[in-house]
């Protein structure tokens, strides 16, 4: 049974956000990332390089998970966390991806610090079933 469009768009943003983030394989990463890539972060410089350059720019220590991910026509919502990023709190991330002509072509991202038990006033974790060490 072959796979549909939207179970293809979210394993190519998977496999796409692992080799950039956990292997930082740029020569690979180029062909997930449309040379004309798209990119609305306010954290990030423009296009493909701006993205790269700033994963060259985070510690070796950088690891992305995905939770929950969503696809529906083009697009595909990620909720992930990015930790190992030099910061006190790892950042909670939801990453929406376009996706055109197999390759990731415009992207957004909500962000923020993730919160430790003590932090948390609903007392659940922002991410997965249990709160950072």
């Amino acid at each position: 049974m072959s796979k549909t469009s939207s179970e293809q768009n979210k394993a190519l943003v998977l496999e796409a956000f692992d080799t950039l983030f956990n292997k930082r394989d740029y020569e690979a990463a180029e062909h997930f990332w449309s040379d004309k890539y798209i990119q609305h972060s306010a954290h990030i410089e423009p296009g493909r390089e701006g993205l790269f350059n700033l994963i060259r720019s985070i510690p070796s220590t950088l690891r992305y998970e995905h939770g929950l991910i969503l696809a529906e026509g083009d697009y595909v919502i990620v909720h992930g966390r990015f930790s190992g990023i030099g910061r006190p709190a790892a950042w909670i991330a939801t990453d929406v991806v376009r996706i055109e002509n197999g390759k990731l072509a415009e992207h957004w991202d909500v962000l923020q610090d993730e919160a430790t038990q003590a932090e948390s006033k609903s007392g659940l974790p922002m991410f997965g079933n249990r709160f950072p060490a």
